[in-house]
């Protein structure tokens, strides 16, 4: 399953990026935003890089004034961690990587007050984004180009959700779920802004959005919590964990 997930998350990131392989390493770049999170490196599985494809790899990222960093499951290529830190690298995080197979999600109530819809409009695509943003602290302004991107990513089969004020239709929060490849899709962006949380929002939107990817094929929804909180909240709609996820990055692009 964690190789399964590995390659559905390398087709994920490649398919609305420009892409450069980089030794054993597949570099993604994204063509709207220099967020660090849609940038990122993925090695293949079993990677043994020189010092010369960590260098190279930190060039490419450099070279375009992002940040140089990578997003895997390590025990697939246990040799890169090493080779990566001896370049120059830290390791900013190491997350567990949660999945819930078809029929596993735990139903969850949705606030009397709260709707979930899916964004068809601009305006709505944009108060799921900008709830998004707002809730994870994000300052980057929401754009046309933005927009667009999440558009294509619905129109290749992938999912969203805006949880909404029911009366005044002030924007609660958000998550989106990828196409579904290989029975495998993954749940992220989930989001509920301040002033709504502790309520359930967020587990309703994570109910919500897994139980559409798995009618939409998904034989398995993963997912990757940010901290203990949104893991309990996982395992409580039906997650459980199954591999790890390890972030690493240079701190200053070209240093």
């Amino acid at each position: 399953m964690s190789a399964l997930i590995q390659a559905h998350i390398r087709r994920t990131a490649a398919a609305d990026r420009d892409t450069e392989q980089i030794g054993p390493f597949l570099a993604t770049f994204s063509r709207e935003s220099g967020n660090p999170f849609l940038n990122y490196a993925i090695p293949h599985g079993g990677a043994r890089p020189t010092r010369d494809d960590v260098a190279a790899l930190v060039t490419a990222y450099s070279r375009r004034g992002l940040i140089p960093r990578l997003e895997y499951l390590p025990k697939l290529a246990p040799d890169v961690e090493a080779a990566l830190l001896a370049g120059g690298f830290t390791v900013t995080d190491r997350l567990p990587l949660m999945a819930c197979a078809d029929g596993g999600v735990t139903d969850q109530p949705v606030p009397d007050d709260i709707e979930l819809v899916t964004p068809a409009t601009d305006q709505e695509f944009r108060d799921m984004i900008n709830a998004q943003r707002e809730a994870f602290g994000e300052a980057e302004p929401t754009g046309d180009a933005d927009v667009a991107g999440y558009r294509r990513q619905l129109a290749a089969g992938g999912l969203a959700v805006l949880a909404r004020h029911a009366v005044t239709g002030e924007p609660a929060g958000g998550g989106i779920c990828t196409p579904i490849s290989d029975g495998v899709g993954e749940i992220g962006g989930i989001a509920v802004r301040a002033a709504f949380r502790n309520r359930g929002v967020g587990a309703a939107i994570t109910a919500y959005l897994t139980r559409e990817a798995h009618r939409a094929g998904a034989a398995t929804a993963f997912l990757t919590p940010a901290g203990e909180p949104q893991e309990r909240i996982y395992r409580r709609v039906g997650f459980d964990t199954i591999d790890e996820v390890v972030f690493v990055s240079r701190s200053v692009a070209g240093s």
